[in-house]
């Protein structure tokens, strides 16, 4: 029998008790410190459609001077809802492996995952981005990050599930323009608001959601 997958889901009531924001938006410490302490594991077919929990799932855009990482999903990806769609964002669930930090491992993971990236990158947590206005997006909350894989290559591990290469900043935002229900919610969400993620990713300071959410970088 095939173990059932289990993914870290947060109450809505919990994360967002006085009503959920919409898009892209900045959170603080106090708000990361219930994705820590409220949230639990709990089987993903049993979550998928239950909009009182919300599943955890880092998104990270990677930058490169002045090129975004742009993705299309196959047919043959896992969630279907998905297919065909174009994407700046590359994550997933958090699952029970990530049991250290859990978002930092869980992003690194899934980076790892589905890109083949340079020895080492760094990676600044941003922010967060909410959509309730689709089935997808009423069941999950993206902890987004912005990703500087450094020098080097950089290339989609699973090519059957998804392609991807980088763009130009002025050629995405102009797909965006004409095209915007080519891309998945979250990715139309925050290329509405693509120079702040990522000034904010760059930002050196000290100033971010929370101390959990410095630059990290792997080897």
């Amino acid at each position: 029998m095939t173990e059932k997958e289990r993914v870290y889901v947060v109450p809505r009531a919990d994360l967002f008790p006085e009503g959920a924001p919409h898009g892209f938006f900045r959170a603080g410490p106090e708000f990361f410190g219930r994705i820590y302490a409220r949230g639990f594991f709990a089987d993903r077919d049993r979550v998928e459609e239950e909009p009182a929990l919300k599943q955890v799932i880092p998104y990270a855009l990677v930058s490169r001077d002045d090129r975004i990482f742009l993705c299309r999903r196959t047919d043959r990806g896992g969630e279907r809802r998905l297919h065909g769609m174009l994407s700046v964002g590359v994550g997933g669930h958090v699952n029970p492996q990530d049991a250290g930090d859990l978002i930092h491992d869980a992003l690194r993971r899934e980076l790892e995952e589905e890109l083949l990236l340079p020895a080492r990158f760094e990676a600044r947590i941003v922010g967060l981005v909410n959509n309730d206005t689709t089935p997808v997006g009423s069941v999950h909350i993206g902890v987004v990050a912005v990703v500087d894989p450094g020098p080097g290559p950089v290339k989609v591990r699973e090519e059957d599930t998804m392609s991807g290469d980088f763009v130009s900043r002025a050629d995405l935002l102009a797909l965006h323009a004409r095209a915007r229900d080519s891309f998945e919610g979250w990715s139309a969400l925050l290329l509405d608001r693509l120079d702040e993620v990522l000034a904010w990713g760059r930002r050196p300071d000290s100033s971010t959601p929370t101390p959990k959410a410095t630059p990290t970088s792997t080897t």
